[in-house]
């Protein structure tokens, strides 16, 4: 992805972002309705537009006395309607579904993501099947509604056992190597010192930065139910570091 391509495509979805209500975009599909329908069918007076008769042609005359509106155009003006009706659905629906951006606050995610730098959540995806193991979700933490979203990654599921033992992650008692490569020895265990088996609808999130990072090892945020996850992170731009551009679960 080029850099021109990435900025716009960040500072479009900015834009998207921000426009949060469906009402905005019903609002505009009127605009665009009536400035159709005054161009078809309501010209300046004394205007005069002909057109000859064919076989499906009609004839149309308008002048200060006489206004005339035929079938033809009324369905023209109706297939304007519904493509836009159509249009504002289709943009409402995504701006909901994918155009959510969070801001990511602090250093708990580096160097996956950094402070200052925003990312756009899935929100549809949490519907359907379901964060996975893996994936980095934005979440309000008890559900609190008065607080900003965190932005953490997803170590274990919904009916697992997990503990962390000698700063390394265990589910179900395995010890996860691949954990413990990637990322740096936890220093605190908090409430994970002791084994803590996952609900149906409870994930354990961590940040990537492990000793920096304030997540479900601490007694204050604890396990993330699956109704206060807002959705999962897809990509990410802005910021003074890292980079822009899709994110990886992986």
């Amino acid at each position: 992805m080029s850099v021109g391509t990435d900025v716009l495509f960040s500072y479009y979805w900015h834009i998207c972002g921000k426009i949060k209500r469906v009402l905005d975009y019903v609002a505009l599909g009127l605009v665009a309705m009536a400035l159709v329908f005054n161009f078809v069918v309501r010209r300046d007076q004394g205007m005069a537009f002909r057109r000859r008769r064919k076989k499906n042609e009609f004839h149309l005359v308008y002048d200060n006395k006489k206004k005339k509106i035929t079938p033809q155009m009324i369905r023209e003006v109706l297939s304007w309607v519904f493509y836009t009706v159509i249009a504002v659905i289709i943009a409402a629906m995504l701006v909901y579904g994918f155009g959510k951006n969070v801001d990511v606050v602090g250093d708990s995610m580096e160097p996956s993501l950094y402070s200052g730098q925003k990312v756009l959540v899935n929100k549809i995806i949490v519907y359907l099947t379901g964060p996975e193991r893996g994936d980095i979700i934005a979440f309000l933490p008890n559900g609190n509604t008065n607080s900003h979203y965190y932005v953490k990654r997803i170590v274990a599921m919904p009916g697992e056992t997990v503990q962390i033992t000698d700063g390394a992650l265990y589910i179900n008692g395995v010890l996860q190597e691949e954990d413990s490569e990637t990322y740096d020895k936890m220093e605190e265990a908090g409430i994970a010192a002791s084994p803590i088996k996952l609900g149906d609808d409870e994930y354990f999130v961590l940040g990537d930065n492990r000793n920096s990072s304030e997540d479900s090892r601490s007694a204050n945020i604890g396990v993330v139910k699956e109704g206060w996850i807002l959705g999962t992170a897809w990509y990410v731009y802005g910021g003074e570091q890292g980079a822009s551009g899709i994110i990886s679960n992986d």
